[in-house]
């Protein structure tokens, strides 16, 4: 747990300039779980500054002394995960042993990771006679989401501070704590005074306060794809790199051959992880159209297996949305999907029965959906999933593409052959083969309207440099 109210700046924990403040809300019970100050331009101002002072000297830190920090920092981090879980689990919503096993997990991974690639990560390269040098790019501004707020956050914060950068992290004011946290980790670890700073507030204000500052050097955003729009437009004037990682109607292709039992199972249960709040989410099932009322059947039993509760309770899969906002919005989206025709499998509007409070969506499986409908083609960020029928992997594909979107896909085939095939003509930045986890070393990211850039691994560390060339740098 954190009982901190402040933000942290140059090295200290220090009172907001601004002065305005919001409940923080409970989404299981609908009641207040603190309140949280938000900050303005002044603040933005002030840890900005933090960290243009701080970039020259930490810039030019020896890669061992990086290493070294790197190292601490996943060591307090380990004794910290029962309160990021715990804090995630209150302010989102998820089920506690899930934000404390995954959530939290997935913060330790990319500390983990970003570690390992330090050991051997090439910064200079000789070309010839010319020396390519890889140089921290300077003050970033990251602004980031409630949905998996700790993955959100390391997957910047870590590779910005292996590369040399100084920053400034807006948290989400849904989610704050865990940042907080974070903050308390770095400041204990001994992260230079200025080099991380952690200011709080809304989008609107500090986000695009942070996006258009001069002083500010890149942004890194992960959130929807309209405020990402909003965010590239503020920082264009001052042409800093925008990195943006941003929403997705991820296609989840089932081939003839498989097993439906097996992988549709999977698939119901991967859309609803997390109560669907994921990017990547596999929302539309596709499915041979000889196959649709075998597919029904078996998504309509794994949804109805999904068990829904409070959060602390241990058997609970789908807690609540994280807001009356998102709840409003999924609630719009199933109606739509009913009175444009879809077939309603499973779930519904409202409620599921036995909850009078707290934000929870019945887990929703709708089949015989067309790919004009809303609900295939707008971003839900819920427990909804959508069953589209297609004739043949030509068509499949076709479907699967015909989105504004593009992070990831799912490709079920039963040779890895055919999936290879399919896999190479999607449009997207990501593909999951026959089942294939999440790999924290590849690059994560999509194309169109998911975003720009990449995070995680190598390709994360690289988007927070800049790329000089010095000819004549060797001999003659």
């Amino acid at each position: 747990m954190t009982s901190r109210t402040g933000f942290y700046i140059g090295g200290e924990w220090v009172k907001p300039i601004g002065n305005r403040t919001q409940p923080l809300i409970n989404p299981a019970t609908e009641e207040a779980c603190g309140e949280l100050v938000l900050g303005d331009q002044a603040d933005v101002d002030r840890a900005v500054q933090a960290a243009r002072d701080a970039f020259p000297t930490y810039a030019e830190t020896p890669l061992t002394e990086r290493i070294a920090l790197l190292q601490r920092i996943v060591d307090l981090y380990k004794g910290r995960f029962d309160d990021i879980g715990e804090s995630i689990s209150r302010q989102m919503g998820a089920p506690r042993a899930f934000a404390t096993r995954f959530q939290a997990g997935a913060g330790l991974s990319h500390f983990k990771q970003v570690l390992a690639i330090l050991e051997t990560h090439a910064f200079e390269q000789a070309l010839g006679k010319t020396r390519v040098i890889h140089e921290p790019i300077g003050v970033c501004g990251m602004i980031v989401p409630w949905n998996w707020p700790m993955n959100q956050i390391t997957c910047k914060v870590g590779p910005a501070l292996a590369a040399g950068c100084t920053m400034v992290l807006k948290a989400s004011e849904l989610a704050p704590d865990p940042a907080i946290i974070l903050a308390e980790i770095l400041d204990e670890a001994g992260v230079p005074p200025g080099v991380f700073n952690l200011i709080q507030g809304e989008g609107p204000v500090v986000g695009a306060a942070l996006a258009a500052h001069p002083d500010v050097d890149m942004i890194s955003f992960t959130g929807s794809t309209n405020a990402g729009i909003a965010v590239a437009q503020a920082a264009a004037p001052t042409v800093k790199r925008v990195g943006q990682e941003l929403g997705g109607k991820s296609a989840n292709i089932l081939l003839d051959g498989i097993d439906f039992e097996d992988a549709v199972t999977r698939g119901v249960q991967l859309c609803f992880r997390n109560a669907g709040q994921s990017c990547n989410s596999p929302t539309r099932m596709l499915v041979p159209a000889s196959r649709l009322a075998e597919v029904e059947a078996i998504a309509g039993r794994a949804a109805e297996e999904i068990r829904v509760g409070h959060p602390d309770e241990p058997d609970t899969v789908l807690g609540p949305v994280v807001s009356a906002k998102q709840w409003q919005s999924i609630q719009r989206h199933i109606k739509l999907g009913v009175e444009e025709g879809a077939t309603l499998v499973r779930g519904g509007p409202g409620r599921p029965d036995q909850f009078a409070r707290g934000y929870y969506v019945k887990p929703t499986v709708f089949s015989n959906v067309k790919p004009d409908m809303t609900i295939a083609r707008e971003e839900i960020f819920g427990p909804v999933l959508s069953i589209l029928p297609y004739a043949d992997d030509d068509e499949a594909i076709a479907i699967a593409n015909d989105t504004p979107f593009g992070l990831a896909a799912y490709v079920e085939a039963p040779d890895l052959d055919r999936a290879r095939s399919v896999a190479r003509k999607l449009r997207v930045g990501m593909v999951h083969l026959n089942g294939a986890p999440a790999d924290p070393a590849a690059p994560f990211g999509g194309y169109r309207h998911s975003g720009n850039g990449r995070e995680w691994g190598e390709h994360g560390l690289a988007e927070f440099t800049e790329t000089k060339a010095v000819m004549g740098y060797g001999e003659a």
